[in-house]
This record gives structure tokens, sequence and C-alpha cells, in this order.
């Protein structure tokens, strides 16, 4: 009789263990997609463009990798380089060139999105001494889930390529 209750608690255990490695392997792939944007995006070639002395603006460029599932979004950047820091983009309209701020900046899943002259890009409005004296900056790039990531980027003169 005692081998009988030995067998059914070890079998009952070994019940138990096959589900609970059962659940833990299930939930590797949401903890993977559940990862903070900011840990998730990769940025590439990243540089601030030195402002002309008296330009009452500049701005950074670089490359967002998204190499996750799900798409990630950029709403704003946050840094002590600029008065006033917002996301731009350009369009070409009857031989015109028109610059505005965007709310945001999707980088889809798998994909990328370039920051650039004459497209989107992170523009610095009254840049702070804090630039103007710098050879590197930092900014802090921030997420619609809320998370952010702090980058140290190059100043560079806009005769370099």
């Amino acid at each position: 009789m005692n081998i009988i209750k030995i067998q059914s608690h070890k079998t009952l255990l070994n019940l138990l263990v096959l589900i609970g490695l059962m659940f833990s392997l299930y939930s590797l792939p949401v903890q993977a997609s559940t990862l903070p944007q900011a840990e998730r995006i990769q940025i590439e070639d990243a540089y601030i463009r030195q402002a002309p002395p008296g330009a009452h603006a500049t701005a950074s460029f670089m490359v967002l990798q998204n190499p996750s599932e799900h798409d990630i979004t950029l709403t704003s950047v946050e840094s002590n380089l600029a008065n006033v820091i917002e996301l731009h983009a350009h369009t070409h309209k009857d031989g015109m060139m028109k610059m505005y701020q965007v709310k945001e900046i999707k980088v889809p899943a798998k994909g990328s999105v370039s920051l650039q002259p004459g497209g989107l890009h992170i523009m610095l409005i009254e840049p702070t001494d804090a630039l103007k004296n710098a050879e590197t900056g930092t900014i802090k790039l921030v997420f619609s889930d809320g998370s952010s990531k702090k980058i140290t980027l190059p100043i560079r003169s806009m005769m370099h390529k």
C-alpha cells in the first residue's frame, strides 16, 4: 500500500514539474515582446549638426533600427543642449521645401527609419551654451511606452560627410 502511495506522489510531482516547465516555456516569447521600446531600439550613425554662428536652430540625425516584432514609436527628445526640442519632417511642394513638427516617429517592426537632412529629424531650437561649446552632446529619446534611452553623439560641422 505504501509503495502505491509513493508511486502516486512521484507521478503527481512529475506532472507538476512538467506543467511548470510548460508554463515557463510558454511565457518566453511574451517576455521578449514586452521589453521596453528603449531596450529594443538600435541607433546607428547618430550625430548633431553644429550650428553656424548666430543660428537659432540645428538638427540631429540618425538611423533608428527596430529588430523586434512590434512597432516602436519615438514621441519626444529631451536634452540640455537646446531650449526647445521637436521632432520634424520636410515636404517638397511646388518647388518649395517646408519643415513642420510631427507628434511622433514610428519605427516599423523589423524595419528602420532614417532621420536625415531633408527628411525626418530632431530639431534643436535655441541651442544652449552646452551645445555651442561641445564636441559631443547627450540626448534622451522618449518612447510611447514611457521608456527612454540616453545617447551621446558627436557634434559635426556642416561640411563633415
